[in-house]
């Protein structure tokens, strides 16, 4: 009982002392407010804070102005990521030494185990940034490298130079782009330490420094960045101008060099323009007119190629020089090309092939016959042509044949139109039977042959009597001829008559029929052709009662 009223006793007495307590704090807060200090202080430090909030809204809208600045506000993140890996990097070293060099428990070689790993981490993280945290900025802040200026000696360096100047002023205003996004950086950073400076006024219990210090050093550390670039720069954009201006020299240079090969080109155009036509109004034979024309052709590449080559090789002599020594191995390597504009010169200046010619070519075994189509410095094309060679050997024609021009030393080939001879010597053959009245029949034979080449006679002869200025003619006849041989199963007449080189064929048929339908209108002249006769044995002196068709034999009626 006396314990329970103890207790009463000292809670009642400590309510009582609380409650005295209380009110003499409140007496204490109640004179202090009426003295009017206290008011003044609580409505200051809520205008402070009203100011500083709205200091810290500026603030965010300049962090949004900010972060839009990508490039160099990354590079610095980057830059402090380095800076805390390295300085965790130092301090796990500094824990590793310190347990190296204490006796170890368990837990310490646990310790370090883990600490051994993690730096092995974080050495790999710090070589990967060591250009970052040693030298902040530096792919921004670096000029991008100019590479040797290219030498314009034609004028397709030309376009090389064109494209080096443009890429260099790329990378220029790529270099030019970073430092204006750096120069606006550093305002915006520049107005968020104006904030910041203006919230350390106002800030008595300094809550906001440390962040002040931090914006300082950061806008410093992109000054410093800016005064670098501005002067690399400066550097840069000098040494770009002499580039250019060497560039542009050089290729002004190649122009002016383009423009006078132009004209002397040009020049040489007119004058073998010209030159064609004169030769047009000269020549009135067609074929000697393109012979000419192909070698002023020639002789107009030739000359343009010897003009670009001494405006472009600056040492002839070396090149000259260079070529000797190489001109054997040239030699053997293109001897075909060689042989065949060889061959080109003899045809051209040789005259002994033009273009529209017939000629014959044997190639590898086989007979060509054709009208020329074209000769160039490395081969003649023909068109070959119905004759008599496609219907006793090729048995095709029509095929357009390229013969290279060396073949005119090493192939037989034959023309049957040289210079102004236009006809050939053509002949058809028949066999009579030895009962034939053979005199009769040659001289059937020799008037139908005259009667349709009389026209390639006179022609002919003309063509010869002007041959004789250039050759040494001893046969000049130019009347039909007719031989007659004996063959074991007759009388074997030839005629032979001048007819078109163009069209044998077709005076060859015409002579054929007209012989054979002047012969058939004869009584005593047969036609022999290869028969066998069979005899009886009764009577020997009978005469044969049955003639048989057989491959050989001779005639009899």
């Amino acid at each position: 009982m006396v314990k329970k009223l103890l207790v009463f006793s000292f809670i009642f007495f400590s309510v009582i002392s609380t409650f005295a307590a209380e009110n003499k704090d409140a007496n204490v807060i109640e004179e202090y407010s009426q003295s009017g200090d206290y008011t003044n202080e609580v409505n200051t430090q809520e205008a402070n804070n009203i100011k500083i909030a709205k200091y810290f809204a500026l603030l965010d809208s300049l962090d949004i102005e900010i972060s839009k600045e990508k490039v160099w506000t990354k590079s610095y993140a980057t830059y402090l990521t380095a800076l805390e890996v390295k300085s965790n990097l130092d301090d796990i070293r500094q824990r590793i030494t310190f347990l190296s060099k204490k006796k170890k428990d368990q837990a310490a070689k646990e310790e370090l185990r883990a600490l051994e790993a993690k730096e092995k981490i974080l050495a790999a993280q710090v070589s990967q940034l060591k250009d970052s945290y040693s030298t902040p900025f530096s792919e921004l802040i670096t000029p991008p490298e100019i590479d040797d200026a290219p030498q314009i000696s034609n004028p397709f360096d030309i376009f090389t130079g064109i494209s080096y100047i443009k890429k260099a002023n790329s990378d220029f205003d790529a270099y030019m782009n970073n430092k204006q996004e750096l120069t606006k950086l550093i305002k915006l950073l520049e107005r968020e330490s104006e904030i910041y400076k203006s919230i350390e006024k106002l800030d008595k219990e300094k809550t906001y420094l440390a962040q002040a210090v931090t914006k300082q050093k950061q806008l410093e550390r992109f000054k410093n960045a800016l005064s670098t670039i501005s002067a690399a720069v400066e550097v840069y954009e000098r040494r770009l101008e002499v580039l250019e201006l060497n560039i542009n020299q050089e290729i002004e240079q190649q122009v002016y060099k383009l423009i006078k090969i132009g004209i002397l080109v040009s020049i040489v155009f007119v004058i073998f323009f010209l030159l064609k036509l004169a030769l047009k109004k000269y020549f009135t034979d067609n074929e000697r007119f393109y012979m000419a024309n192909k070698a002023i052709n020639f002789s107009n590449f030739t000359l343009i190629i010897l003009i670009v080559f001494f405006n472009y090789i600056e040492n002839a002599s070396y090149l000259v020089t260079i070529l000797g020594f190489a001109s054997a191995g040239i030699a053997i390597a293109m001897k075909d090309w060689f042989m065949s504009i060889l061959g080109w010169l003899v045809i051209v200046f040789g005259g002994s092939i033009h273009v529209g010619d017939r000629i014959r070519v044997d190639m590898d075994g086989m007979l060509y016959v054709g009208d020329v189509l074209d000769i160039s410095p490395m081969r003649m094309t023909i068109m070959e042509d119905i004759t008599l060679t496609s219907v006793m050997h090729n048995r095709r024609a029509g095929r357009i044949i390229f013969i290279p021009n060396n073949y005119i030393f090493t192939r037989m080939i034959a023309n049957y139109t040289h210079s102004s001879l236009k006809t050939v010597w053509d002949g058809v053959k028949i066999t009579i039977t030895f009962e034939s009245n053979h005199k009769k029949a040659m001289s059937i034979i020799k008037d139908i042959t005259k009667k349709y080449s009389k026209g390639y006679t006179d022609i002919t002869r003309k063509q010869l009597n002007k041959l004789r200025h250039h050759y040494s003619l001893k046969n000049t006849s130019v009347e039909p001829r007719i031989f007659s041989f004996i063959e074991s199963n007759g009388i074997n007449l030839e005629a032979w008559y001048l007819t078109n080189a163009y069209a044998t064929l077709t005076l060859r048929s015409v002579i054929s029929t007209e012989i054979i339908d002047a012969f058939n209108q004869e009584d005593d002249i047969t036609i022999a052709y290869p028969t066998q006769m069979l005899h009886l044995e009764a009577s020997a002196k009978d005469k044969p009662i049955m003639p048989v068709a057989s491959d050989e034999g001779t005639v009899s009626q």
